[in-house]
């Protein structure tokens, strides 16, 4: 499995951006699929997550409300919406995909796969 994700760039605090994870090679339709960041200096922390077949999708408390994940099943997509972003947001997101259960999805040592991650930066 491939993955890629895309979508970053500057923007105010305030404003929104969305993020896409293109998924490729082997189907991830039976995987779990999370978005997780890492800011300068910081460990990588779980931003949310969702399996690809369905369910409810999870998030973490410091972005409950702003983020929302979605999928594309024809193009092999999920994307990360990101609104009322905050400076704290900025960081390199990534996104990961593997046979998680949902006691470990916050963890990022429980995915598999892994793609380049894309930089958001979010101005005061």
């Amino acid at each position: 499995v491939q993955l890629q994700a895309s979508g970053g760039g500057l923007v105010q605090a305030g404003g929104s951006l969305r993020l896409t994870c293109a998924a490729s090679g082997e189907s991830v339709r039976n995987y779990a699929v999370g978005w997780f960041r890492q800011a300068p200096g910081k460990e990588r922390e779980f931003v949310a997550s969702t399996r690809w077949s369905g369910g409810t999708p999870y998030y973490a408390d410091i972005v409950k409300g702003r983020f929302t994940i979605s999928k594309d099943f024809a193009k092999n997509t999920m994307y990360l919406q990101m609104n009322s972003l905050k400076p704290e947001d900025t960081a390199v997101y990534h996104c990961a995909a593997g046979r998680v259960i949902s006691s470990t999805r916050t963890y990022p040592s429980a995915y598999t796969y892994w793609g380049k991650g894309t930089l958001v930066t979010v101005s005061s």
